[in-house]
């Protein structure tokens, strides 16, 4: 029997980083199951990814993730019961991508349903479409993680124009950094997020990057190599701090570099609705001084749930087939591309 559109059923397969994701989505946003198998323990001895053992363990953990997101969901007959196969493409490392790509491509053929490649960051939009079902364009979206650190206007469902983003580093990756420099272990953020709530945010003076530039952009390297100096010196010369202390420093200038140039997005384009997504939009201290802005801007700030703003299932599978419905659709020669922009 045929579905209406509303009730088409998405399999979302997530594989860009170090995160093995599945999901299986009813319409825009009913998750009918979510899964992640996650390699954090796996990497963090060696303070980051490694790319060569990020696509071994994908390869290790699709199927078993696969098999158990089809029970969970209730479906038997999966080239009956799913509609679409909804995979990321890009951007990402090659390796991780290549594993999902293919599995999803195989799932196609041998299920004879079709199949839709994702932007990866597009997947980020859409965990808040998913997770929102008052959210409608036009509105600006702010993707913190840490590979991406952009501002983006949205100005329909596939339509979108980058504003902004980092000159260097990512916001996260510079989190991930000055942890590692404090032997706080990988990932960074959320550590110094739970250590800066028990610190004083001006006990160091940190510079506020490009503060002064009235331009949509971001650079967090010239704030990591400050306070990597601050930890050296005070090793050097044997004096001790407080690392919560550092850590609430450190958030402070992060945060206030995010807020200032997403409120100079908002106030350039004139949109009162924000959307908040990646990894570091489960960071408390930004979600805080956000809702704080809004409230005092008469914003409408839309945040997703800490379970989706780390890469997922659901945010791919949900862009995969809102794009679906717009007439998009890939083919058995889909390829991963880690550089793919959409805009």
């Amino acid at each position: 029997m045929k579905r209406n559109r509303s009730d088409l059923i998405t399999l979302g397969i997530e594989t860009s980083c170090d995160d093995t994701a599945l999901a299986i989505l009813r319409g825009k946003g009913v998750v009918l199951s979510s899964l992640i198998s996650s390699q954090i323990k796996s990497h963090s001895m060696y303070g980051g990814v490694v790319p060569e053992l990020a696509s071994r363990m994908h390869q290790e953990a699709i199927i078993p993730l696969l098999e158990k997101v089809l029970r969970d969901s209730g479906i038997t007959e999966p080239s009956k019961e799913i509609d679409l196969i909804a995979v990321t493409a890009g951007p990402g490392l090659m390796g991780s991508l290549l594993v999902g790509v293919m599995t999803a491509k195989a799932l196609s053929q041998a299920w004879k349903i079709p199949i839709i490649g994702v932007n990866h960051l597009e997947g980020h939009i859409f965990a808040n479409v998913a997770a929102n079902k008052d959210l409608s364009p036009p509105f600006i979206s702010a993707i913190v993680s840490g590979g991406h650190t952009e501002i983006v206007d949205v100005k329909k469902l596939g339509e979108y124009e980058l504003l902004g983003s980092t000159r260097d580093d990512a916001a996260g990756e510079a989190y991930d950094k000055i942890a590692k420099m404090l032997g706080l272990g990988y990932p960074g953020g959320p550590v110094i997020d739970k250590l800066a709530s028990k610190g004083d945010p001006v006990a160091f003076d940190l510079p506020k990057p490009l503060s002064s530039s009235r331009k949509v952009e971001f650079s967090f390297s010239g704030l990591k190599t400050a306070t990597a100096n601050m930890i050296r010196n005070s090793e050097k010369n044997n004096i001790s701090f407080r690392k919560e202390d550092l850590c609430a420093s450190f958030q402070k200038a992060v945060i206030e570099s995010l807020v200032c140039k997403i409120k100079l997005a908002m106030n350039n384009t004139g949109s009162k609705k924000l959307t908040l997504s990646g990894g570091v939009a489960a960071n408390s201290g930004l979600r805080g001084r956000l809702k704080e802005m809004a409230f005092e801007e008469r914003w409408e700030l839309f945040l997703p749930p800490i379970e989706m703003c780390t890469d997922n299932a659901v945010m791919i599978a949900s862009a995969g087939y809102d794009s679906y419905l717009r007439g998009n659709i890939s083919d058995l020669s889909l390829s991963p591309d880690p550089s793919w922009e959409i805009w």
